[in-house]
Parts: structure tokens; C-alpha cells; sequence
């Protein structure tokens, strides 16, 4: 059937590891900041891959972390990560487009969807929630489409990687 695109999202295994770091590394100044990321925060490429690593090592429960990879026609196109994790309650997601030309195509939103369907389950939660930048419009709009609640912004520093910036926050809660 023509038009039909096929989206997959699977969990992210230690070979994707190098695309996402270099997402950060590789970006420009302008993307980071649109993300609210202070390049001079990043971890180098080696360390941040042994933190991951070390936490892909562990029992999903005793993670600080769980990520899945977004691919399209059978091509990565992009990623959504948690932290925060309290298991069995809740979490706080991340989403990202790796390439500029892929951006502003709607396919996020479904992205989204899958990804929390994925959290749901895998982390047991019953709420997720996603704090993008609030000068970010896209992920905004992303998260509204994608059935989120918006709650407040506020002024905050999300991360270990990010300066301080105003946030929105959106959640999601477990379909009933």
C-alpha cells in the first residue's frame, strides 16, 4: 500500500549507543541550546557510553535509565530515554529527532505513543512525564498531540547536561 511507512520502536541495545551520544556531540550550538543543553555539561563519548553501559548491566528495576530507539523503513531516525525512574510509579521521558530533515514530518507524536506504551509496560508506571524546554516549541506541540496533559512551567534545571531554563511539563497517565 503506498504511503504506509513502516514505525518500529524497539529497545535501545548497546550498538545504538554511539548514535546517541553523538546526537549530542555532534550538534550544533543552535540545537543545543533550542534543548536547553550546555555543551560544556556533556560527559566525553567514553565516559558517557561506560555510564550507559553499566546501567544497560543492571536489572531494569535498579536503572537509572531506560532508552528506546525510534526507526522508520528500517532506519533509526530517533530516540526516547527516561530517568527518574521510580519503579512501578513513574518516570520522565526524553525525545529526539536525530536528523534536522526528519523534524516537523508528524511522525513524533506516534513516536510518542508507541515509546509511552512501551514505558507503561516495561516500567510498570502509572504516570510518565516529559519537561521539555518551553522555548522548544516542537516537542510541546509533540506532546499535546500525543494525548499529554500539559501541568505548568517553571523555571529549573532538568539534568546533569542542561542550564537553567524554563520548562514546561506534560504527563501522561496510564491508560486505564
Amino acid at each position: 500500500m503506498a504511503g504506509v511507512r513502516d514505525l518500529v520502536v524497539r529497545e535501545m541495545q548497546s550498538a545504538d549507543l554511539g548514535t546517541r551520544i553523538n546526537y549530542f556531540h555532534d550538534a550544533t550550538d543552535e540545537h543545543l541550546r533550542m534543548m536547553g543543553v550546555d555543551r560544556a555539561l556533556l560527559p566525553s563519548k567514553e565516559v558517557w557510553r561506560t555510564r550507559i553501559e553499566e546501567d544497560f548491566a543492571r536489572p531494569i528495576r535498579e536503572r537509572a535509565g531506560y532508552a528506546l530507539v525510534w526507526e522508520l523503513d528500517g532506519c533509526m531516525v530517533g530516540f526516547s530515554a527516561t530517568d527518574q525512574i521510580e519503579f512501578g510509579k513513574q518516570a520522565f521521558m526524553h525525545l529526539h529527532i536525530l536528523r534536522p530533515e526528519e523534524r516537523h514530518a508528524g511522525l513524533g507524536a506516534e513516536f510518542v505513543k508507541l515509546s509511552a506504551s512501551v514505558f507503561f509496560r516495561v516500567l510498570e508506571i502509572e504516570r510518565l512525564f516529559c519537561e521539555p524546554n518551553a522555548l522548544n516549541v516542537a516537542p510541546n506541540r509533540t506532546l499535546q498531540r500525543a494525548g499529554f496533559r500539559y501541568l505548568f512551567s517553571h523555571e529549573t534545571i532538568p539534568g546533569p547536561i542542561n542550564f537553567r531554563q524554563v520548562t514546561t511539563r506534560w504527563v501522561l497517565e496510564r491508560p486505564g
